[in-house]
């Protein structure tokens, strides 16, 4: 009987997740965050000057606070990884019978009969004990696995990118029409980012879309309507 060949290897979007919640993430709280902060001082200042070193600022600053923020939270992920695996590496070694049973038993829960879920178990155990444990009993595939530096780049860098659009629309935009200018234009390149953050992902693009712009139209509304409320005291 001729060989099976193996089927070619598929790509699904699930594989992208990682990298994918870190940079969408960070575009959209840098469009979101920058393009507030614009809108806010704009309502309150009556030079540009200020305008623009606020937005600079909050660029830098919030990309920096991304990559911070990513890294912590992603290492402290990995650590519990790590430490669930060490568990996990001297058990088999002190408790193989028992891991062997444990591993047959949650076969048996996917609906394999007895004698086949002990076979299955005992192959994974023979191949790679640690991985068939990671993977069944732990939950954690590979490419699930957390990824601190590479969750904190692609936070910074899209964060920084997010934030550069809002920065060069408030640039080329003169103050009359500064804030409303701003403001529209963030709201498109949310939108743009919601549909290519769904396509990406597989999800449904029209979802993606409303979802980021009406938080984003929300936020941007929120600050300029405290920094028509100091501009107003202020003056």
């Amino acid at each position: 009987m001729p060989a099976i060949p193996a089927p070619p290897p598929e790509t699904h979007a699930v594989a992208r997740i990682g990298w994918l919640r870190a940079a969408v993430l960070g575009a959209n709280d840098g469009i979101v965050s920058t393009a507030s902060l614009i809108v806010g001082v704009a309502a309150a200042a009556a030079e540009k000057q200020p305008i623009m070193i606020a937005g600079v600022a909050g660029l830098v600053a919030g990309a920096l606070s991304m990559a911070a923020g990513e890294y912590v939270s992603v290492s402290s992920q990995a650590d519990t990884e790590a430490a669930d695996l060490a568990r996990e590496r001297k058990e088999l070694a002190e408790q193989p019978d028992f891991e062997l049973a444990e591993l047959t038993q949650i076969y048996r829960q996917r609906g394999l009969d007895e004698a086949l879920a002990g076979q299955v178990a005992a192959a994974l155990m023979a191949n790679d004990a640690l991985a068939a444990h990671a993977r069944d009993e732990l939950g954690l595939a590979e490419m699930h696995r957390a990824q601190p530096l590479q969750a904190a780049a692609a936070s910074a860098a899209t964060f920084a990118v997010g934030a550069a659009l809002p920065l060069v629309a408030a640039l080329v935009l003169p103050l009359g029409t500064l804030a409303i200018g701003v403001s529209l234009a963030a709201l498109v390149f949310l939108m743009l980012l919601g549909a290519v953050g769904a396509a990406a992902g597989g999800a449904p693009i029209g979802k993606g879309v409303i979802r980021v712009t009406f938080w984003g139209a929300i936020a941007m509304a929120a600050t300029y309507a405290i920094g028509s409320l100091f501009g107003t005291s202020v003056g």
